[in-house]
C-alpha cells in the first residue's frame, strides 16, 4: 500500500470517528452529562484515583450521578473495582485495539443509567429537540438514528450550575494512541504517576498536548523518589502552555479537594473559548504545583 493511500485511510477512519464523537458530545448535552476521558500509561494508579474520586463524590456531592465506560484489551477486573464503589461501570474490551473510539462509547453510554438522566427542560411542554445515536454491530459497521425528547424528558443548560452528571471514560492505558481519538469528552485527563519518569510529557507530546489537565498522581511517594517535579510540569508546559496540573494521592487524599472542584466546575470554557482569566487562573494552578513540588523536596 502506498504511503497516500495508508494516509487517506487514516484520515477517513478518524473522520468518521469524528462525526459520531460530535454526536456523542451532543447525546452528552442533551442528558446534562459531562464526560471527562481519562488516559494514562498502564500502572499510573488511574483506577484506583478514580475510585478514590467516585468515593469522594459521594460524600462532597451526593445526589450527583456518576458512572464509568471502562476500557481495556481484556478482563472486567477494573470494571468490578469501579463497580465496588456503587457506581455504575460498563466494560469496553478493545482485544488487540490500544485505544477506545466514539462508536464504542456511544454503544456503551447507551447501555448506561445516565443515558435515562432527567432534567427540567427549559423548552416550553411538548416541545422537542433530537439528538444522535451510534450503535456498533457486530461486523464493525456502526449504525446511527435519531431521537427526540419532548419536553417531559429534555434538559436545560444554563452556564450558571455544575454537571447535572459526571461520565468517567477510562481509556486503555497507552499514551500514544487515545491521544488522537476524540470520544465526545469535555476534556481529556492525562495521570502520569510520580513512579514513571518526568520526561514523560516531552516523550509523549501528543497526549500532554491534546489534555486540559494533567494530574500527577502517588505523590505520597515523593519522599522515596527522586522524581522532579517542577521539571516535570515544566516539560508538560513547554507541549502545552495551557495545561492545568494538581498533585494527587488516592492513598493520602493529598489534592483531591482541589481535583474535585475541578469537576465541579462543570461549565469550563472549551479551549478555543477559555478566557484570559481561565488562562490566568491555569497558570496560577501550575504555579502553586510547582510550590508544592519544592516543599515536597525539601520535606
Amino acid at each position: 500500500m502506498s504511503q497516500a493511500r495508508a494516509i487517506k485511510i487514516e484520515l477517513d477512519v478518524l473522520g468518521a470517528n469524528n462525526r459520531i464523537a460530535e454526536q456523542n458530545r451532543a447525546h452528552f448535552a442533551a442528558h446534562d452529562v459531562v464526560a471527562y476521558n481519562l488516559v494514562s500509561s498502564p500502572g499510573s494508579g488511574k483506577t484506583t484515583l478514580l475510585c478514590a474520586t467516585i468515593e469522594a463524590l459521594k460524600a462532597r456531592a451526593p445526589q450527583l450521578p456518576v458512572a464509568v465506560i471502562e476500557g481495556d484489551q481484556q478482563t472486567s477486573n477494573d470494571a468490578d473495582r469501579i463497580r465496588a464503589t456503587g457506581a455504575p461501570a460498563i466494560q469496553v474490551n478493545t482485544g488487540k485495539g490500544c485505544h477506545l473510539d466514539a462508536p464504542m462509547v456511544a454503544d456503551a453510554f447507551g447501555r448506561l443509567s445516565l443515558h435515562g438522566h432527567v432534567h427540567e427542560h427549559s423548552h416550553a411542554a411538548g416541545q422537542a429537540h433530537g439528538h444522535a445515536h451510534a450503535h456498533t454491530h457486530s461486523d464493525g459497521s456502526v449504525h446511527v438514528h435519531e431521537h427526540s425528547h419532548t419536553g417531559e424528558h429534555a434538559h436545560s443548560h444554563t452556564a450558571d450550575h455544575g454537571p447535572g452528571a459526571l461520565l468517567f471514560i477510562e481509556n486503555v492505558g497507552n499514551l500514544v494512541c487515545p491521544a488522537m481519538w476524540d470520544l465526545g469528552e469535555r476534556a481529556k485527563v492525562a495521570i502520569l504517576s510520580v513512579t514513571e519518569g518526568e520526561d514523560k510529557p516531552i516523550k509523549y507530546p501528543d497526549m500532554f498536548a491534546a489534555a486540559k489537565l494533567m494530574l500527577l498522581n502517588k505523590v505520597d511517594l515523593l519522599p522515596h523518589l527522586d522524581f522532579d517535579v517542577a521539571k516535570c510540569i515544566e516539560y508538560a508546559q513547554r507541549v502545552n502552555p495551557g495545561i492545568e496540573v494538581l498533585l494527587v494521592s488516592a492513598r493520602s487524599g493529598q489534592g483531591m479537594d482541589a481535583w474535585l472542584d475541578w469537576l465541579l466546575q462543570g461549565d469550563q470554557p472549551t479551549e478555543s473559548q477559555e478566557s484570559p482569566e481561565a488562562a490566568e487562573l491555569a497558570r496560577l494552578r501550575a504555579r502553586v504545583a510547582e510550590l508544592e513540588a519544592q516543599l515536597a523536596a525539601k520535606g
